[in-house]
């Protein structure tokens, strides 16, 4: 982890201002949001739609539910979740980024996805949400770009309803040595070279590589969400450590 003092934080590996991150990681996911789903596809060989299959089907999610999708992006969870909760249910999608949010909204109207799906842009620290209002929060890689973490775990759990689910779905610590040093040769050499052909931006790559570097590992992440009062905490190893999902009950 990067040092950081009370006033500034990690933005990859260099250490800034926390009053300045929000902005920082705002320019990378305007520079991505076009190319965003096309990238996730080829850096990943297409495994991210199995994690987030995954997750899916750990939510619980039931018809007549209200679920919040957290830093959804361009809302391949929110299509599925709009699916489960029905006509009687709401799925909101929540993104600090009002480019992504843009191309989420874009891609589901365009699948025919419009009843039960609202689009809020929000900060995941300080959600403009009731407390109690949801039944599922899922933040599928997002997590690492907030600024103050456990502050946004806090703001998740306040808007929560008693019995209601976290599901948190991260780029993690690979568990074998040779996985992990592999991971890092991807991820710092090819990673940004892909980023460079196809979105034309290997810096936006490259911060996204060293912002997984600096996430917090498994039980790091399942201790900050038990601080904030989350019981029931556990997480699944996927791809050998490369992703873990961490679910956390509200009660």
């Amino acid at each position: 982890m990067a040092d950081e003092s009370k006033d500034t934080t990690h933005f990859g590996f260099r250490t800034v201002a926390k009053s300045e991150k929000a902005d920082m990681v705002a320019d990378v996911f305007h520079s991505v949001a076009a190319k965003y789903d096309l990238m996730n596809d080829l850096m990943s060989f297409g495994i991210h739609r199995v994690w987030k299959r995954y997750t899916i089907d750990c939510s619980g999610v039931r018809r007549g539910q209200r679920v919040l999708d957290l830093a959804g992006g361009t809302g391949d969870l929110t299509a599925k979740f709009s699916r489960l909760v029905g006509e009687t249910g709401e799925v909101v999608l929540a993104d600090i980024n009002s480019s992504m949010l843009k191309m989420g909204r874009e891609k589901l109207r365009n699948l025919g996805i419009v009843g039960n799906v609202n689009y809020v842009q929000a900060n995941a620290e300080a959600l403009p949400f009731p407390d109690d209002h949801f039944d599922c929060i899922t933040i599928s890689f997002g997590l690492r770009n907030v600024t103050e973490k456990e502050k946004a775990l806090a703001s998740m759990f306040r808007v929560l309803k008693p019995g209601g689910r976290l599901l948190v779905l991260e780029f993690s610590k690979p568990l074998l040595e040779p996985l992990s040093k592999a991971y890092d040769t991807y991820s710092f050499h090819i990673l940004p070279r892909i980023g460079e052909l196809v979105a034309k931006d290997a810096d936006s790559y490259r911060y996204l590589a060293e912002s997984i570097r600096m996430h917090p590992d498994q039980e790091t992440l399942k201790g900050m969400m038990e601080n904030v009062g989350f019981e029931n905490t556990t997480y699944t190893n996927m791809t050998g450590g490369i992703v873990a999902l961490h679910r956390g009950f509200k009660f």
